[in-house]
């Protein structure tokens, strides 16, 4: 019962995707549990099939063998693979957040060691800058334009979606929503040097309203001089 509680424990936090804070995450952390249940299952199967055979003293005959290896080797994987593909396809769409249109541009930067975020409005300007310490509107979609300048880094924030490189010279694009507030926490995910570890950021969900006047009081912030 205790490795139990403290397994289930575990599975929750700032920085789980086993806690999903959005849409993205969501559809990710299912297609988890997914994997793990179909991988318990086909261990459970050769548990027994496994003490079946340790009890069995006479020989299967060849045809019992085959259909043995056919069942195990060919339709039971292929069935969940299959079905693993299916999810992931349909699921696509949740992970990718290309279907509703985005509301809010943010600009990420990755710079050796700090994360740099600019806020732009409608024609790309900067309305707003912060560093280490990224805002999102509640249940509103977010596009992210990531890049790097020095090395490549990866920009991840577990409880709202996967994972996207940022790459120097590069634009990589990334939407996630946030239907939860909270404690939420991003980081690298890419080994990029000595202090990669310090190279995570705080996110804070806010209220439509509560975010236009964040913005507010950060407009005219000049983080180009930031940095740890």
């Amino acid at each position: 019962m205790a490795c139990v509680v403290v397994s289930a424990t575990a599975c929750a936090g700032p920085q789980s995707a086993l806690d999903p804070a959005g849409p993205a995450a969501g559809a990710i952390a299912q297609g988890w549990w997914l994997m793990a249940t179909g991988a318990l299952v086909a261990w459970l199967l050769v548990l027994a099939l496994a003490a079946l055979a340790m009890r069995r003293r006479r020989r299967l005959q060849p045809a019992a063998g085959r259909r043995l290896i056919v069942a195990g080797g060919v339709v039971l994987p292929a069935s969940l693979l299959s079905a693993l593909l299916v999810y992931g396809t349909l699921a696509s769409d949740r992970i990718t957040g290309a279907g509703p249109q985005a509301e809010h541009l943010v600009r990420v930067t990755a710079r050796q060691w700090y994360w740099e975020f600019e806020y732009l409005d409608e024609d790309g300007g900067v309305v707003a800058t912060s560093i280490d310490e990224l805002a999102m509107p509640l249940g509103r979609m977010v596009e992210f334009h990531v890049d790097s300048q020095d090395v490549i880094h990866s920009f991840w924030i577990p409880r709202l979606g996967g994972k996207i490189d940022a790459i120097p010279g590069r634009r990589n694009v990334l939407r996630l929503r946030a239907d939860r507030a909270g404690p939420i926490r991003g980081q690298c995910a890419e080994f990029c040097g000595l202090e990669h570890a310090l190279m995570a950021f705080e996110v804070s969900v806010l209220e439509p309203g509560a975010y236009a006047r964040w913005l507010e009081d950060r407009a005219g912030t000049d983080a180009g001089g930031a940095g740890r």
